[in-house]
């Protein structure tokens, strides 16, 4: 099968991290505003062009004050940085359907390599008769490597927030005609 358009759909979807806090909890989060352009073929995304985008501001972590802190120059700084990019830049397939997908994450004016776990959940047509995919992806980067240093150091030891950033995403995207 040739490789297709296929467009996100947003209200099936989900872009989600997780980060430790104070060094013995997780907090969790999610981006509410994200696109993405992909041409793939859903049997072997080999050969897939995957671009994502997400939008800064749209973080949310139930908290406010938090959220807002992270708009700040001492994160994210949205004012000059507003999205988060990705570029694939190579597709390997490990198994039936999962894949390493590789390539490009900007943030913060900084662009590095990084590599995600993907796994083809399915594909199936809706009672529409739309085409819709499904893919799972993780993966993990160090905030550190794209300039968010923001910390504090605790008085038993550590630090206020992790370096590992955890990723977890879910699309549900749908062929385009």
């Amino acid at each position: 099968m040739a490789n297709s358009k296929w467009v996100v759909d947003a209200s099936h979807s989900s872009v989600d991290f997780t980060i430790k806090h104070m060094m013995i909890a997780k907090v969790k989060g999610t981006f509410h505003k994200f696109e993405a352009e992909i041409e793939a073929d859903p049997a072997d995304l080999t050969s897939a062009t995957i671009s994502f985008k997400i939008d800064l501001s749209s973080i949310d972590t139930r908290n406010a004050d938090r959220d807002n802190h992270l708009r700040t120059g001492d994160f994210f700084d949205i004012a000059e940085f507003p999205e988060l990019n990705f570029q694939s830049t190579n597709i390997v397939k490990i198994d039936e359907d999962e894949y390493e997908v590789t390539g490009d994450v900007s943030l913060r004016g900084v662009t590095r390599s990084e590599t995600f776990s993907v796994t083809f959940e399915g594909a199936g047509k809706d009672p529409w008769g739309n085409e819709k995919a499904g893919f799972s992806g993780k993966g993990s980067f160090k905030r550190s490597d794209y300039g968010l240093t923001y910390n504090a150091a605790l008085e038993t030891g550590g630090v206020l927030i992790g370096d590992e950033v955890k990723i977890a995403i879910e699309i549900e995207a749908a062929k385009q005609a």
